[in-house]
């Protein structure tokens, strides 16, 4: 099966959303002592970066031409990506700031895509051994 481009558009769609929200000036970002409590930020960070990763090697992975190797590579394009995240806020974004944490949940959000398209490959593999 041929890889389209087309397939990628929720990758797409997700990382534009996720610029959205990674770029906005602070004040339009709620705040509540509740949602600090609980490390809302930390958990939105680990959503979007793991959806980054999952989504962009879907498509691959359904064309089954996708390794552990090209998926240690997207991670760490995200990984590269969340960091580069922090230093755009710190320089060029309104009212953000440099935050290693959220350096660190954007790694661990990466690699929980990964371990979903891990899973995702062997359940596949098993349900085509299964079928033939």
């Amino acid at each position: 099966m041929k890889i389209r481009v087309i397939q990628f558009v929720p990758a797409v769609i997700w990382f534009i959303i996720a610029n959205i929200l990674f770029f906005m000036p602070g004040q339009d970002l709620p705040s509540s002592g509740f949602l600090e409590e609980i490390y809302f930020d930390k958990w939105v960070h680990i959503g979007v970066f793991s959806g980054l990763v999952f989504l962009t090697a879907y498509p691959i992975i359904r064309t089954h031409r996708s390794t552990k190797r090209l998926l240690i590579k997207i991670s760490i394009l995200f990984i590269l990506y969340g960091i580069s995240v922090e230093f755009i806020q710190k320089y060029f974004a309104s009212e953000r700031s440099f935050d290693i944490t959220d350096m660190m949940a954007d790694t661990v959000g990466c690699f929980f895509g990964y371990l979903a398209s891990v899973w995702l490959i062997k359940r596949l593999r098993k349900k085509a051994a299964f079928n033939t």
